[in-house]
This record gives C-alpha cells, structure tokens and sequence, in this order.
C-alpha cells in the first residue's frame, strides 16, 4: 500500500505541474500573443489533482466511533484537491486514520476540474496580464463558472450525480473560490490562518488581541503575528498594537490576525463587523479550511433586569431572526449546544475571572441568544417584546445565531461568549462614555476568556468533532 507521504508527495506534484503549466501559459499569451495548444484542455494540463479511494466492504466500519475519518459504504470516493501545501497536515491525518482502520485502494491522478486562471496570477502574472481582457483569456484559459461551485453537498441536497462518491465537503474549485475571497476580505495571506478561531464585532478587540499577541511571540512555538494590510511581527513585541496601520486595517471589510504556530495550531481573531450577512460571508469561506473551532467573543444586549453592564452570556441555544441562512437552514432546525466548547467556555471564564460556582452566576448568565437582523430592533420592542420574552432570551446581538448555524451547517464545533454592553429595554442605553468605561474594563478579560477556551479546545483533540454535526450520509473527511 502507498503510504500517506507518497501519496500527499503525489498530489503536491500533480497540483505544481498544473499550476506552472497554466501560468507559464497565460504569460506566453499576454506578452507573445501565443495561443496554448487545444490539448491542453482535454489532457490533463490544467487539471487539479484527484484523490480516489476504493472501499470494499468491511466489518471495520461498526468499530469506529469517531466523527469523521469514517467510511459507512463500499464503493468508489473522489475528491479534487488544491494547495495540498497549506492542506497537507489535514490531509495527513484523514488519509492516515483511514489507511489505518480501512482496507483501501487510493490513486492519485489529473482530474477533469480544471484550475480557473485567476487562481494562479500572483503579483509578478498580474502586472503582466493587466493588459489583457479576461474575456480574451477565458477563451483560451479555463475561467471561474459560478455554476461549478456551490453547497450542494454540505447542505445535503441531491444534485443526481452518478459518478464516485465524495470524499470531502468542499471539492478543489469551491476551495480556491474561497481562498480568494478570504484574501480579499480580511487582507491577509490563507497560508496564514490557524485551526481556532475567534470572532468579533469591535476594533477594541483586535488592538487588546495584538497587544497579547506580541507578547507571546518566541514563547510556546507561536512564531509570527500576521494581520491585515502586511503586518508581520516575527519578535516579542510590548504594545503591538503601535504597529497597527489605520490605513492598512481599514481597505479591508473584516481584518484578521494571525497568531502562527506550528500545524497552524495558534489562534486567528477576525473582526467580522456588525450583521449577520457580515457573519456568513466570513464562515462560507473559512469553512473550506477546516477549522478545529470557532467562537464568537463580542458584545451584546443584555435581556434581563438582573445583569450589569460587562456581565457574561454563555448561549446555550439560539432564537434566529437573522435571515440570512433560512432557504438553507431553517430556523425550526435546532442547533445543538456542543458539550466540548460549553465545558471549554465555562471553564476559562472561572480561570479568568477567579471566582466559580454562585460567585460566577452572578456574573454569568447562560441561556438562550437572539440574533436579529435589525439594527434598531429597540425600535420594535413593543412588537418583539413578547417574542423576546416566549424565547426566554437572556442577550440580543446580530451575530451569534448566524456563526453558530454556519458551524452546524459546514460540520466546524462552534460556541458563543458574549460581554453585555447595554441594557436597552431596561433603560441601560449604549452611550459613548458608558460604552467607554466598558470596553476599558471588560474587554481584556473577556479576550483572555476566548484565547483560554482555545487552549483547552486544543487539549481536547479528536473528542472536540461530535458526531451530532455528522449527517446520514457523510463524506469520510473531516
């Protein structure tokens, strides 16, 4: 049997021959006018690379109890990869876990997706193509068609194709998609995120995060402090937050930054704005990477007479009224609570804040959080009110509900701490000096909470996939 370093070493050529191929390709058609062979688009040239496994039927399958690395029936899986260099550790543990439990066939060869040309104009490619149409190119070169890429199979739906079944949620064209997207939305290198991720709402965080950040740098393997606009921190750095660039972080709609460890094992902060349409653009694409976790660490409204400003809210469930995701995930369809990331969260706010039990209860509250989509619900609350109060609803924000949904929906363990920054129907309104003595007093603990409950997520290895986000019928990969 080949082994798992073959076969990544395999992929990893097939991959780098097409990708040199198609950009070698362009650049001979944008500065000498020469047009590529027809072959080229029918034999492979410009082909991602295909992962093909064989299962013959098995009385292993029963035995495991994972979440994922899982083969549940006999026959022929396939998947399209791209940049196996930043995939290779994932791709390294799902191929071994089933090589390991499995009698299997895997091949590796050129697929028939081929790779759009956008994907391979880097900066040097793109000055000299900026003369060119990229309608011209798409008559020569394979082009970016939206009608390839979509959900489909993460959201279960049956699009009646007969071929093999597949092997991941995401094949190599919606992977590259986003890959892109991600690039252009926070400003930062996709090489350069980790496995767990925090998001949230306010710059605040970010400028406490890189401050943290810095410090760490030399210390527990973490090597790097990437961020938006080109920041790059490689020493231990004291007030980080210095070299932030107003300029750079702004051209960019949700800023993330980067703390690099080994097998992208550190921590990615994403200041993904307000609004769930904000929260779902994110998640569409940094589900493709697959991350270990994420969180939303942000502030909200808080529901009950009983809280005070800078209270936690630990959501245990979710009332949806953010919209965003209904055609493919209905807001009747329950999102469970994962015990792994609920532990985690509780946990780290004890450690953080030094008190437990009743201590924390009164700083803590856990029940359910509404995700609206109207800024100024406060507006409405004589028509909401009600609603609010059925839910039994103990904070309000706008993006919760949808980052949650997302990691149910993409199979990514999710979870949600909020820090109660107002008080709306009670009187408590968000003004600029209160919100001020807020942020200054409860921001820093409450990002230490998040950074903590990363750690322990960490420590908790395979036990952190539940089988509960596994549909019936799921692809092997994670």
């Amino acid at each position: 049997m080949k082994t798992t370093e073959a076969i990544l070493a395999e992929i990893t050529r097939i991959y780098d021959e097409a990708r040199a191929t198609l950009r070698a390709d362009l650049l001979a058609f944008a500065t000498e006018g020469t047009k590529p062979a027809g072959s080229r688009r029918t034999d492979g040239s410009y082909a991602y690379p295909e992962l093909r496994l064989k299962f013959r039927e098995s009385d292993v399958a029963s035995t495991v109890t994972r979440a994922f690395a899982r083969l549940t029936r006999p026959g022929l899986y396939a998947t399209t990869i791209t940049r196996p260099r930043l995939f290779n550790e994932y791709l390294s543990e799902q191929l071994s876990l089933i090589m390991a439990d499995y009698d299997v066939d895997i091949e590796v060869g050129p697929s028939r997706q081929e790779i759009p040309f956008p994907y391979v104009v880097d900066g040097e490619a793109g000055a000299v193509l900026a003369g060119v149409s990229p309608l011209e190119l798409a008559r020569h070169f394979p082009a970016t068609e939206l009608a390839l890429i979509g959900d489909e199979l993460a959201d279960g739906i049956d699009i009646g194709d007969s071929g093999p079944m597949p092997m991941s949620l995401f094949d190599a064209l919606r992977t590259d998609f986003s890959l892109a997207r991600l690039e252009h939305y926070t400003g930062t290198n996709p090489d350069h995120f980790q496995r767990f991720i925090l998001f949230t709402n306010y710059h605040r965080y970010v400028d406490e995060f890189v401050d943290w950040a810095g410090e760490q740098l030399g210390e527990g393997g973490f090597s790097a402090l990437a961020g938006a606009g080109g920041m790059m921190l490689t020493e231990k750095t004291p007030n980080a937050r210095a070299r932030l660039s107003d300029t750079a972080w702004r051209r960019h709609q949700m800023p993330a930054y980067h703390l690099v460890a080994p097998n992208r094992g550190g921590i990615t902060l994403v200041n993904i704005g307000v609004g769930p349409s904000n929260a779902k653009t994110i998640t569409d694409h940094l589900a493709v990477l697959r991350p270990e976790a994420w969180l939303m660490i942000g502030h909200c409204g808080g529901l009950r007479p009983s809280q005070k400003i800078g209270d936690y809210v630990l959501a245990h469930a979710y009332l949806r009224d953010d919209h965003v995701l209904d055609a493919v995930l209905p807001p009747e369809i329950p999102l469970p609570a994962i015990a792994e990331v609920q532990q985690a969260l509780a946990r780290a706010a004890e450690e953080i804040s030094g008190t437990a039990g009743a201590d924390l209860k009164k700083r803590m509250r856990t029940g359910t959080v509404v995700t609206t989509d109207d800024r100024n619900w406060e507006l409405q609350v004589t028509n909401t009110g009600h609603r609010l109060s059925l839910s039994r609803a103990v904070g309000i924000d706008m993006e919760s509900a949808t980052i949650a949904a997302q990691g149910y929906r993409f199979r990514v363990p999710y979870g949600t701490l909020l820090c109660v920054s107002d008080k709306p129907i009670h009187g408590e309104l968000k003004l600029p000096g209160q919100a001020n003595r807020f942020y200054e007093e409860a921001i820093a603990s409450h990002l230490q909470i998040g950074i903590r409950s990363c750690e322990l997520l960490k420590a908790e290895g395979d036990r952190l996939h539940s089988r509960k986000l596994r549909a019936f019928n799921e692809p092997p990969f994670r």
